[in-house]
């Protein structure tokens, strides 16, 4: 029998901290979500509604098809950072007129909309993830420019937008840009470089330097509507393809392009008629400890995940600090890859390689679920060969060409990250738990080398170790880097996708599933030489 059996006790008072402490996790999730939904605050939310405008999200709820999901993308970006969380701009994925497409939405109420660094890496993400999974790219344009004052950070990398859109059109994936309002200076290219334009009449605006700039370089005189009014690009200069009456319009048209398209998936098609798990996807919440040095079965998760909770495990009673095996969610095929103990020893690695190459030769995606300390270290563990069996396991992952998509659920400390697929070995989607930290070994273990590299330094120079100064020294590097490892942290750097709810994440997984069978199979490659 394949099909896992739980052993989780949801009546105990283990699962219900556990419980208690992600839905207090999530809590606070939702109140960093709700700033990015809030945009630039009330006074200029209600500035751009006295305008007769749709917010961003109303704009792409109309966009998309009706009671279709919309898997938003980097809402924390910028998190902890001087911008506001969001990056003022949306990007995500949805269904428009039965078609994936990829979505992007500036936000004008935050700065009109302006493109500070973050906002740059949360576009760029995005026309990856169009190009990569060869889903139709659509832009939904209200923006301001580059933020001027952070211009340093945005000029010289913020050229790989146009170039993207080039891309795209290049390898013939359709792009589409609805222009509501201002697309000023770089951000006239938008439209000029997308494949179809809508503009809206008496409300879009594009021009590579408006009525002040103009005036200062050729003491021209104009107005927005004869230098770049909707009109005047859908009559004479043939920028605008479609005339929208208004945003409605618009966005009807925008449907109207997608439907037109004739656009069909490229890889495989999912199976039909499988079952949803045995499990309660609500039990999700009480699975990962709160200290994550307490290991947790991932097969729970799993039970709760794939399809019939069916999960045909691959060498189990080898490396059993690795789970590996193969299912199904929502109806595509994957081969899994979770850690259990947290550890990864020798076997583990080996066992990890020969899974990946295993994948490679069904072209089945896998899916990395990571709860990791890293590889095991010590005198016995080096003489073993721990640091080639980690380079075996890591040479697997780097050159596997089939789909991959991580989901942090816990621990990602030092060399683990990359065995287990981070964000550096390139997942077509990489989401994260609110339980998730991730950084180069854990806070205390960090801490702890640097005490001990500062007291063997001042013994080599005869001093007298300073104890106290070493213990506020320990403490503020803990903080620093609990701090630093925190799910919210990360992702507002974008070195994830997005923090999930554990809930969602079979729905978000079967979303990528679906996203990354946009692309053809890229076919087998050769592996680099693996040190046995």
């Amino acid at each position: 029998m394949t099909v896992l059996v739980s052993r989780l006790d949801a009546s105990g008072g283990e699962y219900g901290a556990r419980r208690e402490a992600m839905l207090a996790k999530l809590a606070e999730l939702d109140a960093e979500h709700a700033k990015a939904v809030a945009g630039g605050g009330p006074k200029y939310v209600e500035r751009h509604r006295e305008r007769g405008k749709l917010l961003p999200r109303e704009r792409i709820e109309l966009l998309v098809d009706p009671d279709s999901p919309f898997l938003e993308l980097s809402p924390l970006a910028a998190w902890g950072t001087e911008y506001p969380v969001g990056a003022s701009v949306v990007t995500g994925i949805g269904v428009i007129e039965g078609v994936e497409c990829v979505v992007t939405a500036n936000d004008p109420t935050v700065r009109g909309g302006a493109s500070n660094p973050w906002t740059l890496r949360k576009t760029l993400r995005a026309a990856e993830i169009a190009l990569r999974n060869r889903m139709p790219y659509v832009n939904l344009v209200e923006s301001g420019g580059a933020d001027l004052p952070s211009q340093k950070d945005i000029f010289i990398p913020g050229g790989q937008v146009f170039r993207d859109l080039t891309r795209l059109s290049a390898e013939g994936v359709p792009t589409i840009a609805l222009v509501f309002g201002n697309a000023t200076a770089g951000g006239a290219y938008v439209p000029g470089l997308s494949d179809h334009v809508v503009m809206v009449r008496e409300r879009a605006k594009v021009f590579l330097g408006g009525p002040p700039l103009v005036k200062m370089a050729t003491g021209e005189e104009s107005d927005d509507e004869s230098l770049g009014g909707a009109e005047m690009h859908a009559r004479a200069s043939g920028l605008a393809d479609h005339l929208a009456a208004d945003e409605y319009d618009a966005l009807r048209i925008g449907r109207r392009i997608v439907r037109r398209l004739g656009w069909r998936k490229a890889g495989n098609v999912p199976a039909a008629g499988y079952a949803a798990p045995l499990y309660d996807e609500d039990e999700l919440l009480g699975i990962v400890p709160e200290d994550l040095k307490v290991p947790f079965d991932p097969r729970e998760v799993l039970a709760r995940v794939v399809d019939g909770s069916d999960f045909d495990e691959f060498k189990p009673l080898y490396g059993p600090s690795l789970v590996t095996g193969w299912a199904s969610v929502h109806g595509h095929p994957v081969g899994v890859l979770a850690n259990a103990s947290g550890v990864l020893f020798g076997a583990e690695s080996q066992k990890a390689a020969q899974f990946i190459q295993l994948a490679n030769q069904s072209r089945t995606p896998l899916v990395f679920l990571q709860n990791t300390t890293g590889y095991m270290v010590g005198r016995e563990y080096e003489q073993s060969g721990i640091i080639k069996h980690g380079a075996l396991m890591i040479n697997a992952v780097a050159n596997s060409t089939v789909p991959h998509i991580t989901i942090v659920m816990g621990a990602s400390y030092g060399a683990g990250n990359y065995g287990m697929c981070g964000r550096a070995y390139d997942p077509r989607f990489l989401f994260s738990w609110p339980s998730a930290k991730s950084a180069v070994m854990g806070p205390a273990q960090l801490a702890g080398v640097m005490s001990i590299v500062g007291r063997a330094a001042a013994q080599a120079r005869g001093q007298v170790y300073d104890e106290e100064a070493d213990a506020a020294m320990r403490a503020a590097v803990e903080a620093q880097i609990e701090s630093e490892s925190a799910a919210f942290f990360l992702s507002g750097r974008l070195y994830d996708d997005g923090v999930i709810d554990p809930r969602d994440t079979r729905t978000v997984l079967g979303l990528c599933l679906s996203a990354v069978a946009g692309a053809p199979d890229p076919g087998r490659a050769g592996y680099g030489v693996f040190r046995m």
